[in-house]
């Protein structure tokens, strides 16, 4: 991923230009009209569109009120070239599940501190893009899906401080993001990146009611700094680490 970009345009309207990269686009108000490869296109409703790199786009708004767009530039690691013709042929996908994906990390790149989450949400994105672009199965690992599950659970485990990104799990598994992602999820009912912040936060809470800081609790758990451990303490404990410590008890 390279770049997200939001924005709300009343009047603006942008030239025929390009990217190098892919523009992943949603509307959340309005709707966008633009010409792409000399066919006009648009957003309406809920749909996630897709402009390839190299072809020519503008765009303008498509109602009177404008429109608010979410964007994500995405590079070729997660599309490769070979995807441009489909897009071209058809970039505006209706694809309720595909469009809430999108938003989804949009926010996680929005709150920040959660790597795992966002590459996770990133791999599934692009593997049902590329189902769109391309729909026929893609060759999967040989590995059963039990045994990268718990592959994953081991490394997570075994990383829970330092963490570990997805691509490297995944080439530690033998196995595609996506699928490791899919497979971990299928098992045990958590995505990784939930499982891995769980851990941490039980982690924290024993470091609290051993008596350290909210601040020592969050950098021996993995977290990015103690705003990160509150926000996941409270949605987690119910509370915040400090309150915690002052009125927790340890329990079995």
């Amino acid at each position: 991923m390279v770049e997200v970009f939001h924005a709300h345009f009343t009047e603006h309207a942008y030239p025929m230009h390009v990217h190098d990269v892919w523009t992943l686009l949603i509307v959340d108000d309005g709707a966008v009209r633009y010409d792409l490869d000399r066919h006009e296109r648009g957003t309406p409703g809920d749909t996630v569109s897709l402009l390839p790199p190299q072809v020519p786009h503008n765009g303008s708004p498509a109602t009177s009120s404008g429109f608010r767009k979410r964007v994500l530039y995405l590079d070729l690691t997660q599309l490769d070239e070979t995807f441009i013709g489909p897009a071209v042929d058809g970039p505006d996908l209706v694809d309720p599940l595909l469009r809430r994906r999108v938003a989804q990390l949009h926010s996680a790149l929005a709150e920040g501190g959660d790597a795992l989450e966002a590459q996770s949400r990133l791999a599934l994105i692009s593997e049902r893009l590329r189902g769109h672009l391309r729909p026929h199965p893609v060759g999967g690992p040989s590995t059963p899906e039990r045994g990268v599950a718990h592959g994953l659970r081991d490394l997570l485990d075994e990383r829970l401080f330092g963490g570990v990104t997805l691509d490297e799990a995944a080439a530690l598994l033998h196995t595609h993001p996506a699928h490791l992602v899919r497979a971990f999820s299928g098992t045990f009912g958590i995505a990784p990146h939930q499982y891995l912040t769980a851990r941490r936060v039980e982690r924290a809470r024993r470091l609290l009611l051993d008596g350290r800081s909210a601040a020592e609790a969050a950098t021996a758990s993995g977290f990015y700094d103690q705003a990160h451990l509150s926000r996941h303490f409270r949605r987690h404990v119910g509370t915040t680490p400090g309150r915690y410590a002052r009125g927790g008890t340890a329990r079995a």
